[in-house]
């Protein structure tokens, strides 16, 4: 080969690896609309012209177990906010799930399986509208008269539905304790860049809702206690004396307080002995409300600071059935959780949101506003990381407004790094990240699966196969990359500041991608297309001559390693590698150390390898 040849060639190489590392992000023909119309802005804060619609909620449910026979009524008051006007709305009837033929991504046992929900009323500005009773999970519902930007309409709707046998995310927990979420039809989330948001609910993704406000009233007969999302507002109503005054102390004490005892609940002497109590909570800025109600769970309850500038504090509460050994320590668990989250020398580091947190115990493993719905744990390890994970939703999808169908990584990702980062804390480094390489990666990188080393991303909703390592393990692991290439304090400043910009608000990826360049004070293009646009996984390779050693990135993620090296003169040491060594060139690292190498080892700690065979040199 020529020299002016060769000259070309690795011009032409250089000029390659500069084009990787300024290439713009991919981005959608929708998304590229929301930027040109100035909803959302390069720098990756809201755009001048961001706007997100909002409505208020006033639901009264009455449930009287074991009758299964779940009814409501609601007023929605919905407010146009955006620049279109609106001919039809989007409904969301979640229950609808339950329907035999329903679309769903897995089987349905007959337990599951229930008739949906019926519409018995529905009004529109006071207009009876006719609905069928066919309907699916998210129908459309064109509107007498079309909604204006910047107006508002009520709807008026009354409905029943079964509550299921078998309880998943929400459902019977056995026959006097239910579950009830996702039990009142809403309005869909109309938003600047996909419009209605139509994507059916098939049971294995999330939700996407919109900030409202919200009441709830809850009637239960006598006996049975309610546990809802939201502020409680009107306790001495509901409860007998002591037990409110037992919950009015436990809003301010570090102790657990048991509000209700099974002694307690043998005496009938807990709740109002009316012959239905109707429990009544509100709730503002939030995007759902659950409850669930029991006629024997106990009720424990205390409180922890969660924002100590403002000496804030916000109650924790945790309903179970008394044999549950487990559920025993959730309160002082979920006291330890949120005081960990909320500090802003930890992680987030963001302070709790909300004034109540209730562990509810079921089958779910699942979060919700204020509300996790946790199953039994025999080991109280791994029923304390479950608690963790389901708390640490709190910020995301929560605190900000998430779009958990399309999205799952922007939320699951993050609670899986959350759930690791206070696991170190509990349990020891060691222990909790052989926890995350066992249960969070080392499934995924020892799958060869095509689907497994799809792009994280790849729509959630358009995923099956592959879902899961994309919502938890693999975006939490970029999370964790992004932290060790930045630092603990930029990535924390840049990841508040991502967080201040989209509260209460919608944040789409690139939002992410843009505020944390922008923030970061850095152009992180080449490390978000290395981690979320590629068909890339983990896999080194080591070797060395002299005083160089080469790493062949052969899986492409730009990951964190440390080289064990020994010296030719018997002299050790460990050399840290972040991210940053793949920015120039991303399929392959050369790396100068002071003396002639022996031997090297690599380790790449919860950064697990596909391939661990050739991670060593000499020896």
């Amino acid at each position: 080969m020529t020299k002016p040849l060769l000259t070309l060639l690795l011009l032409a190489g250089l000029a390659d690896t500069a084009a990787a590392q300024t290439q713009p992000l991919y981005m959608p023909r929708d998304i590229k609309q929301a930027f040109n119309k100035g909803t959302r802005s390069p720098d990756g804060r809201p755009g001048p012209n961001y706007w997100q619609n909002r409505a208020r909620y006033d639901i009264t449910m009455q449930a009287a177990p074991p009758a299964r026979d779940i009814r409501g009524r609601e007023t929605i008051t919905y407010t146009n906010n955006s620049p279109d006007t609106l001919r039809q709305v989007v409904l969301r009837i979640i229950q609808n799930i339950h329907k035999p033929g329903a679309s769903r991504d897995g089987d349905a046992a007959a337990d599951y399986l229930t008739n949906g929900v019926v519409i018995d009323t529905f009004q529109v500005a006071g207009q009876l509208k006719s609905l069928p009773q066919n309907l699916g999970t998210a129908p459309g519902v064109r509107l007498p008269k079309a909604l204006a930007p910047h107006d508002s309409v009520k709807f008026a709707v009354s409905w029943h539905f079964p509550i299921s046998i078998e309880s998943g995310r929400e459902g019977m927990i056995d026959p006097t304790t239910y579950f009830l979420a996702y039990f009142y039809p809403r309005i869909a989330v109309y938003d600047d860049y996909n419009g209605w948001d139509r994507l059916p609910f098939v049971d294995s993704k999330e939700f996407y809702n919109d900030f409202n406000d919200y009441t709830l009233r809850v009637k239960a007969p006598a006996n049975y206690i309610v546990w809802a999302t939201g502020t409680l507002q009107n306790p001495d109503q509901v409860l007998q004396k002591a037990a409110a005054k037992r919950l009015k102390q436990s809003m301010t004490s570090d102790a657990v307080i048991h509000v209700a005892t099974a002694a307690d609940l043998a005496k009938k002497n807990i709740t109002a002995q009316q012959a239905m109590n109707t429990w009544v909570w509100a709730a503002k800025d939030i995007s759902d409300v659950t409850f669930g109600l029991s006629d024997h769970y106990v009720w424990d309850a205390a409180s922890v600071v969660v924002d100590a500038k403002a000496k804030r504090r916000a109650s924790v509460q945790a309903a179970y059935a008394d044999s549950t050994v487990d559920f025993r320590q959730s309160v002082k668990n979920a006291q330890f959780a949120l005081g960990w989250f909320s500090n802003p020398a930890n992680w987030p580091g963001v302070a709790y949101p909300f004034p109540k947190m209730t562990a509810f115990q079921g089958f779910a493993d699942m979060e919700y506003p204020m509300m996790v719905n946790d199953s039994p744990q025999r080991d109280p390890t791994f029923a304390q990381l479950v608690q963790d994970h389901e708390i640490a939703h709190t910020w995301f999808p929560f605190y900000m407004g998430i779009n958990e169908s399309r999205y799952a990584y922007m939320d699951e990702g993050w609670a899986t790094t959350f759930e690791l980062l206070i696991g170190r804390q509990e349990n020891g480094v060691v222990k909790a990240d052989n926890f995350y390489k066992q249960f969070r990666v080392n499934r995924w990188i020892h799958d060869a699966a095509t689907a497994e080393d799809l792009p994280v991303i790849t729509p959630s909703s358009e995923l099956k196969a592959g879902y899961g390592n994309n919502a938890y393990g693999k975006p939490s692991l970029s999370y964790l990359a992004l932290k060790d290439m930045l630092g603990d304090e930029l990535f924390k400043k840049s990841l508040h500041e991502y967080m201040d910009r989209w509260h209460g608000k919608h944040p789409i990826p690139w939002d992410y991608f843009n505020s944390m360049s922008n923030a970061s004070g850095q152009d992180l293009n080449w490390f978000f297309n290395n981690w979320f646009f590629t068909n890339y996984y983990i896999d080194l390779a080591v070797a060395a001559s002299g005083n160089t050693v080469t790493v062949q990135n052969i899986g492409g993620f730009a990951v964190p390693f440390d080289m064990h090296v020994e010296y030719a003169d018997g002299s050790k040491a460990t050399l840290h590698q972040s991210p940053a060594v793949w920015q120039a060139n991303q399929k392959q690292a050369i790396i100068t150390v002071p003396k002639a190498v022996k031997s090297v080892r690599l380790d790449g700690g919860i950064f697990m390898d596909a391939n661990e065979r050739d991670n060593s040199f000499g020896g």
